[in-house]
């Protein structure tokens, strides 16, 4: 393994080390030709491109609306985002993959596949891109209006990187502290980091050919109580190893804890510390957008309790200007969700929002003290990490 070092990879070791990548699995042959990729990118119109729809939203004072969804077989996931689109109306559409491929188990997410195709429905959790190949790919992002993202939690996804951007998605989550330490108990992070260090070069090398790919490390960590101080410090720091690599669209996420006053605050300090220190590392020119999750620990089961759960996460992401909120439904405590509670976990979202639409930011005594004391937190953080590395 290569030493890791927070340094721009040349453009030939990216390329030196694409054969082994994509080796990875048979579809890897399909994302061999990158300049064919990159062409195929090129005639995404704009209205579906991730980036432009983020840097529209916050000038606009909008927040987008984002579900989480996906399924095994490719005309039902195309049915499913088809609804989300149609019917939840969402801004921005996710394409959610199944936990075999997070793991690089591609031998039983085939299984998984064929299981599938046997009996009419999914059974994965998600969508399995590496199986199914750029082409599947391809009429996935070709059926729908909206931009889509890939949304996964994988300590590893180069693969899964080649083949969705070869696949004509706009946007990539993740990066190598969010995507292994809350998902994975094995895998080291000087490992996970070199992969996204890969993942980010790639990006970068699309955006100096032209195409602006969105990269958006996971704020909420393991979707539970997490300090501010912590989950803010990680997207930071994985979001001046993106721009390093040559990222220049970066989303930086917190997740829903509860208290109004510190979620709002903790979302403000992101913004504006991240900010901070990307111009200070030379990153000036990183387009930074930011996004909310709503509540990603145990839900109700009782829908409309469910209803006032999302609705209060609703609130938070207004009052804190986030560029995006990631919804949920009403059927979080019973499994993965129907696309028809999905569609109305959007609905809701979009409700809340647009009766938030004319209202001034909250601005309190106590969400300053929460913004000052945050900040204050993650600085000491980001500092000893500056001097351990350094």
């Amino acid at each position: 393994m290569s030493a890791l070092a927070n340094v721009r990879w040349p453009s030939a070791r990216l390329l030196a080390s694409r054969p082994d990548v994509l080796a990875g699995w048979e579809t890897g042959r399909q994302a061999e030709d990158l300049e064919e990729a990159i062409a195929y990118q090129a005639t995404i119109p704009e209205s579906k491109r991730f980036s432009t729809a983020l840097r529209l939203a916050d000038p606009a004072g909008e927040t987008l609306v984002q579900p989480r969804a996906g399924v095994c077989l490719v005309k039902e996931h195309i049915d499913l985002l088809q609804a989300l689109e149609r019917d939840g109306q969402a801004d921005l559409l996710p394409t959610t993959i199944d936990s075999y491929t997070r793991h690089n188990r591609y031998a039983e997410a085939q299984a998984g596949i064929e299981e599938s195709a046997h009996s009419g429905h999914s059974h994965l959790n998600g969508f399995p891109a590496v199986n199914l190949g750029v082409h599947a790919c391809r009429m996935v992002t070709e059926a729908v209006e909206k931009p889509i993202e890939v949304r996964h939690g994988t300590p590893d996804a180069r693969l899964l990187a080649e083949i969705t951007l070869a696949g004509g998605f706009t946007a990539f989550e993740g990066g190598g502290i969010s995507y292994n330490i809350p998902y994975a108990k094995s895998v080291p992070l000087e490992r996970s980091l070199l992969h996204w260090q890969y993942i980010d070069r790639l990006v970068g090398f699309y955006a100096e050919r032209g195409i602006e790919i969105n990269r958006e490390p996971f704020g909420p960590l393991t979707g539970t109580m997490v300090p501010p101080c912590i989950s803010n410090a990680v997207a930071i720091i994985e979001a001046l190893l993106a721009a390093e690599q040559g990222v220049t669209s970066i989303t930086v996420g917190y997740g829903q804890c509860g208290n109004l006053y510190q979620d709002v605050a903790a979302l403000c300090s992101l913004r504006r510390l991240c900010r901070e220190r990307l111009e200070r590392a030379g990153y000036g020119r990183v387009h930074l957008s930011t996004v909310f999750h709503q509540w990603m620990g145990g839900f109700p089961q009782d829908e409309a309790q469910a209803f006032g759960v999302i609705s209060w996460g609703t609130v938070a992401a207004a009052f804190s200007g986030a560029t995006k909120v990631i919804s949920k439904s009403p059927q979080e405590a019973l499994g993965i969700p129907t696309a028809d509670a999905n569609i109305r976990g959007l609905r809701c979202t979009r409700q809340v929002l647009s009766m938030f639409k004319e209202q001034q930011p909250l601005a309190t005594l106590e969400i300053d003290r929460e913004d000052e004391l945050i900040t204050r937190e993650t600085r000491e953080l980001l500092d000893a990490v500056e001097r351990l590395g350094a």
